[in-house]
Formats: structure tokens, sequence, C-alpha cells
């Protein structure tokens, strides 16, 4: 059986869900948040993600045509998410098929109309579709991978003059199952849509899924985080960009500080930023439910855009919160596991 007539075989199984009007919630999808599975850099990427850690593997692959799907083109499964989430929420019937206009999905994520970010978009969505995964996350067997691209096929649609007016699109059957599920789905700040930065735009999702339900906030490795980023900039260039973060705390709902251990090595710490604590800016809510159907508030003010003080030192440490072990373990974060535990008063990092 040929390829053409599969994917016509597909198509024609899913009933047709045509996207919800009105300024939804943005939702993203856990694993997609938490995992490296998108290019972090504007250039043309074609080597590919090859990361593995504990019982999770993720291998993601481009073609040279058009290169890997980076961490912008994810703002269309932000979308999708966040309209399968709305639309069960709602009681509707749902679909891996999605029909949409332009419009709908650049002025929900954020961007502008024109001709130009039309043919954006497009582009974008053919990064998408070329760009496969395997992964081991979700699987009964760490042996078993699931292989899929990130839109399985889409389409433009015309009108009687021949002009388009749409576009058809197939999200994969793993991530559909990710965003139904309610434990795999978070609600983002929409001011999440203006950070320009490939890192920040990574960095603010991983604070969003680590540090949302901690109240002293979370700690990572610089070099856990170059490893879980799969960013192709040399250590020294990852780590001088995440302290330039930290002095400019461009995250929204959230704080960064950088913190030493008794060893030199250098922590990310991220905290959630309170009003009436003095902290700068608003947080995101600690859980915001499924069909939320207010905006969460966005984040630091322009004053806040100073390097905090490294605070894990021996004249400090009850200012020292150690980092997580437990549930950095199971986050994958070996590589602070071991003197870290030890620098650091005892605590329970779970969640």
């Amino acid at each position: 059986m040929s390829a053409r007539h599969r994917t016509r075989s597909e198509r024609e199984q899913l009933e047709l869900f045509r996207a919800l009007p009105g300024d939804l919630a943005p939702r993203d999808a856990q694993d997609l948040m938490a995992y490296p599975f998108f290019s972090l850099a504007k250039t043309h990427r074609t080597t590919p993600i090859d990361y593995r850690m504990n019982d999770v593997a993720i291998r993601v692959e481009a073609v040279p045509e058009h290169g890997m799907a980076t961490i912008w083109d994810a703002d269309v499964l932000i979308w999708a998410a966040s309209q399968i989430v709305e639309a069960r929420d709602a009681g509707l019937r749902t679909s891996r098929l999605m029909a949409a206009t332009p419009y709908e999905i650049l002025t929900f994520i954020g961007r502008g109309v024109s001709a130009r970010d039309y043919h954006r978009l497009k582009a974008a969505l053919d990064r998408l579709q070329s760009t496969t995964v395997a992964t081991s996350l979700r699987q009964t067997s760490e042996r078993r991978m699931h292989r899929f691209s990130w839109i399985n096929e889409w389409t433009e649609r015309a009108d009687a003059h021949g002009r388009a007016d749409g576009i058809d699109l197939i999200v994969p059957d793993w991530f559909y199952r990710a965003v139904l599920d309610d434990a795999l789905v978070l609600t983002i700040d929409r001011e999440y849509f203006k950070l320009t930065g490939g890192l920040e735009r990574w960095l603010y999702r991983i604070v969003r899924k680590h540090a949302g339900r901690q109240r002293a906030g979370w700690r990572f490795d610089f070099r856990h985080l170059h490893g879980k980023s799969a960013s192709l900039s040399p250590f020294k260039r990852f780590a001088f960009e995440l302290r330039d973060l930290a002095r400019r705390q461009p995250l929204p709902g959230y704080r960064l500080g950088v913190e030493r251990d008794r060893t030199g090595r250098e922590l990310l710490v991220f905290t959630r930023s309170h009003l009436s604590t003095g902290a700068c800016g608003q947080s995101v809510d600690v859980v915001v439910p499924s069909g939320t159907p207010v905006r969460v508030p966005s984040g630091t003010e322009a004053a806040c855009h100073q390097e905090p003080e490294a605070t894990c030192s021996d004249g400090n440490s009850v200012a020292c919160e150690p980092p997580n072990l437990e549930s950095n373990q199971q986050e994958s974060n070996e590589s602070v596991v071991g003197d870290g535990a030890a620098q650091c008063k005892t605590g329970s990092g779970a969640r």
C-alpha cells in the first residue's frame, strides 16, 4: 500500500474538528516542556538530537530541505493543545484532524498576519511535518519506541476563486493522547509568545514545568541544563547566556538566580514571583486547571533586571536550599546527584 493511500485513509477515518473562536488560555504539553524536542536556533539545523537519561530516550531527526522544527514552530502545537483542551472541557468532540484559518493560528501565537507571516507559518508546518521523533516517553517498556512526526500532514483549503482560506492539519496520536490527559498539560503565560530568544523560551518551559508547585523554587546544575537543552552552543557560551538571563529577568512570572555550591559548581535557581513578598512581577498560578477562562498574569517588570547575588556559600548556608534531589532524579537531573546533596541543608525536593 502506498504512503499516499495510507495518508488518505487516515484522513478519511478522522472527524474534522473546527477551531474554536475566542481568546483561549494557552496550554502546553508537559513532555514538550521538559525534554529536548526542538531546535533552539533560528538557523537551519540538521544535526540530530540524541538524548538519553535514565529510562528516557529521545531521537529527533531533520531533513536537509526543511531543517529541524524549532521552538518557535512549536507554537503551532501550543495552539493545537489549547484548542483540544478547550473543546474537551466544553464537552465538545475533539479530533486529531484540525481546521483553522492562518489568521486564527497567527493571532493566537502573537504573530503578525501579513503575507510574510503566512509564508513563515507554512514553513513552520513543513518543518513540523518533516521532523521525525522516536521516544520511549510514555511507553510501557523502555525498549519500545514511539515514532512520529509533529504533524502527520497538512493541506491548504481554497475558496471558490482558488484563494487559500484555511489550513487542515493532523497531529500525531502520541501528542493528542498527552494533551487529553489533564496531568500532562499546563497553562502557560501568554507573555511567553513575546520571548524572542530560543534559550529563554526553552528555559521558561523548563521553569514552568518544574517550579510551578515548588514553594522554594527549583535548582538545576548548569551542565545538566546544557545537556537537557540539546543546544549546539559550547558549554561556556551556554553558561554565559544563562547568567545573562538571570541578570535580565525576562521570564514572565518567575525569578532567576545563580548560586554556587562549595565545589564552585554553578546552579540555576528559579522561583515564582510574588508581589506580596516584595519580589518583582506577578506569579503564574501554581496549578491552572483545564478550562480556565482568564489569562494567566504576566511577569517581571523592567526595574527587576538585576543579577541576584549567589546565596549558596559557607557564610550563607541558611539561604541555600537543596537542588531538589529526589525529584530531579526522577526528572533526569542526575548531574546534581552526589556532592550537591552534601553542600546544602537537607530537605525534601518533592513536588
